[in-house]
């Protein structure tokens, strides 16, 4: 299963981390709530492992924003809270399990194995994106805007692509790179920059409302303002 550790104690962390990749799945692993929000949001996981106290975003606070932009990932919540009202609490706000810490590393992996097994609600594909007038015809990989036509490279309508699934959302360069070329490039490399021009040259060229913006110092967002 594809999984994310969102868990801010390294050693912890590694421990768990460690343990689920030898159990044969593979584990992104977060170290702060912000990241782990970002990460949980732009990328699809089997399971998310998320601690109840963590930097930046608190991991309830994690939990409300997915579960309020109809993210049905199953999620398994960790945390040295271990009472009553904070287990209801945290199950109530969506939380599918709850795992007290101290645990015992098996019965976490066999909770997270059982989470995996049910899954989330199974969803019909989307075969078109569509903001304001752009629409995206993933199938087909074809694009139109305002009904006209617009030739896009491959790489380009990949771009494109993550961009409109993100809308809203800052989407940093690392994110592209990652996502878009399947490669750790050296994040000070101007690829990205190129190749979003190009695309801003196809897209919101000759039309009134732009819709690829850049946010200054973090990366791109697709928004209609």
């Amino acid at each position: 299963m594809q999984l994310l550790l969102i868990e801010d104690d390294a050693s912890i962390a590694d421990y768990v981390a460690q343990g689920l990749r030898e159990a044969g799945h593979n584990v992104a692993v977060s170290r702060d709530g912000r990241d782990g929000l970002v990460r949980a949001t732009c990328d699809r996981f089997d399971v998310i492992i998320l601690d109840r106290m963590l930097p930046g975003v608190d991991g309830l606070r994690i939990l409300a924003s997915l579960r309020g932009a109809g993210d049905t990932t199953p999620v398994l919540i960790m945390s040295a809270l271990a009472d009553v009202d904070e287990r209801v609490k945290g199950l109530r706000l969506g939380g599918d399990d709850y795992l007290a810490k101290p645990f015992v590393l098996s019965e976490l992996i066999a909770r997270v194995e059982a989470l995996g097994r049910r899954g989330p609600a199974i969803q019909e594909a989307k075969t078109e994106i569509c903001v304001g007038d752009l629409e995206i015809d993933l199938a087909g990989q074809r694009v139109h805007r305002d009904g006209i036509d617009i030739e896009l490279t491959l790489r380009e309508f990949r771009i494109l692509v993550f961009l409109a699934e993100n809308l809203g959302r800052v989407v940093t360069r690392s994110m592209l790179l990652e996502r878009v070329w399947d490669y750790n490039f050296d994040p000070q490399t101007n690829i990205v920059d190129q190749h979003i021009s190009n695309l801003r040259q196809k897209i919101d060229r000759g039309f009134a409302r732009p819709l690829i913006h850049t946010v200054r110092g973090l990366g791109y967002s697709m928004r209609l303002d």
